[in-house]
């Protein structure tokens, strides 16, 4: 493939991939820096970026500051995890979508939430309890906390036409987050809210999503007993 080929990210990748393939770069060898192949390309170094960004995040290289990149020694296929509107979930599965806010008020978070969310001692942040119903019944409840300083205009929005979920999903971009996954049996609260029985088990996400500059919200998703959640690889 000639230089002037290479004039999109998608085929700076695929001949990464083919090098790899062919054990022209072998799992552990360090491959030419960003620079080196821009030129060997033919293309802007943001075009290399974006490519070897990509294989990064599906595994098949190691990408370290400073260190440089080489080929992962275990490629590890990894999940694709969205942040979901949830009212597309539930609709996507033929069902009528509603979403009730329990309680909404501005708030001194405990230590966890204001550790999480990196602020300050005695900063208030928002904090949400809202449910959210399939065709009427409890499908999943959020306990939210998000940061005005991160979300302009959040103080004033109407979130019972649109949840805080949607209406953070399509106004306010982030950079990255986290998710983390566990069991839980229903309490009084949870039986209350989500309409079931004290023991049972549910499902439960906790989630994190940052800019540059801060972390705009950590929310606890708590889904009624039966749920089960789908990703890809």
């Amino acid at each position: 493939m000639s230089g002037g080929e290479f004039n999109s990210w998608q085929t700076v990748q695929a001949e990464v991939l083919r090098r790899i393939n062919a054990r022209e770069w072998k799992p552990g060898d360090f491959i030419p820096n960003e620079a080196e192949l821009s030129i060997e390309f033919g293309c802007a170094r943001a075009t290399v970026n974006r490519a070897l960004r990509n294989l990064a995040d599906s595994g098949l290289l190691d990408r370290r500051r400073k260190a440089g990149t080489r080929v992962a020694l275990h490629p590890v296929r990894k999940a694709t995890l969205d942040i979901p509107v949830i009212r597309y979930e539930i609709e996507g599965k033929g069902q009528t979508y509603r979403h009730i806010v329990l309680s909404r008020q501005m708030g001194i978070p405990p230590s966890g939430i204001r550790a999480r969310l990196q602020t300050e001692p005695g900063v208030k942040l928002l904090h949400l309890v809202t449910l959210h119903l399939a065709d009427g019944k409890p499908y999943v409840f959020g306990d939210r906390w998000i940061n005005p300083e991160a979300v302009p205009g959040i103080e004033t929005a109407d979130l019972t036409a649109k949840s805080a979920n949607e209406w953070l999903v399509l106004n306010i971009p982030f950079e990255g987050g986290d998710f983390s996954f566990s069991a839980m049996t229903a309490g009084q609260r949870e039986a209350e809210i989500l309409a079931c029985k004290e023991g049972e088990g549910l499902f439960v996400i906790d989630r994190s999503t940052w800019n540059k500059t801060h972390v705009i919200t950590s929310v606890r998703l708590t889904f009624a007993p039966g749920y089960r959640m789908h990703t890809e690889i």
